[in-house]
């Protein structure tokens, strides 16, 4: 399990329970105690969690912690996704853009391009981009929601549904070994179908602590991309549903040394 892996699993862990603690942890991961303490102060920074004796607690009460807290996680392997992504696209493109931390990650690296028309449901991402000269911005309707600027519901499907544009960057919130994309919020579900329905190219866009998680909403499935960029892909039923389907599989990074 890489370290980025590890840190996710510990932040939904903490989240679920409202806290974690070392000892808890050092028997789940199978990793030394001054492992497990290096996550926790490395996710303290970050402010995704906040430390206590002995272990660490999920911040409570603020909506959108969630997102932000998403953000700190694999950063770097994100940003590194994102520029491959941007490769990937040429100027003059239109393109479609959907919620997520690694969705932004590659509007940023986009943010060079020339000619580009981006419609999104992305609010961060419009703001990101709407200041670029050679990008046109087109946000969808909607109802906003709150925890991280996601534009859902049948108004934003409709709109969703005019265009037939090039490119479809999408983001999931997990991805299981037999290649179902999954979300957490149906409406959000919905926009995402539109998006991979009125795109020509389909380029999903997901970091490996994904691997780690599920959400009991089906977007679709991964044989409907054409294709998939992430920091690693741990499993061979992925490589095989790839091969399979002529998905080309881009792998910016190779997993660091599993700790002990």
């Amino acid at each position: 399990m890489t370290t980025s892996m590890r840190q996710a699993q510990i932040v939904e862990l903490a989240r679920q329970k409202g806290g974690v603690s070392v000892e808890q942890l050092v028997a789940l991961f199978g990793v030394t105690a001054q492992t497990v303490r290096k996550d926790l102060n490395v996710l303290c920074r970050r402010g995704v969690l906040k430390r206590t004796h002995g272990g660490a607690i999920h911040p409570s009460g603020v909506e959108n912690m969630e997102y932000e807290a998403r953000r700190q996680i694999a950063t770097t392997e994100k940003q590194a996704i994102g520029r491959a992504a941007a490769q990937i696209i040429p100027d003059d493109a239109s393109l479609f853009i959907n919620i997520g931390t690694t969705t932004e990650a590659v509007s940023q690296a986009l943010s060079t391009h020339h000619g580009l028309m981006v419609i999104t449901n992305n609010i961060n991402v419009a703001n990101r981009l709407r200041l670029a000269p050679g990008i046109e911005v087109v946000i969808a309707g909607g109802v906003v929601r709150p925890s991280d600027g996601g534009i859902v519901g049948e108004a934003a499907v409709d709109f969703i549904r005019q265009f037939k544009v090039d490119f479809a960057v999408i983001g999931v919130s997990a991805i299981d070994a037999d290649g179902a994309l999954l979300d957490f919020d149906y409406r959000e579900v919905k926009v995402a179908q539109a998006i991979i329905a009125n795109a020509r190219h389909v380029i999903l866009v997901s970091d490996a602590t994904k691997f780690t998680r599920t959400a009991p909403v089906r977007i679709g499935h991964l044989s409907q991309a054409h294709s998939f960029i992430t920091d690693y892909c741990p499993h061979d039923s992925i490589r095989r549903i790839c091969a399979e389907n002529d998905i080309r599989l881009i792998e910016t990074g190779a997993p660091p040394p599993t700790e002990n």
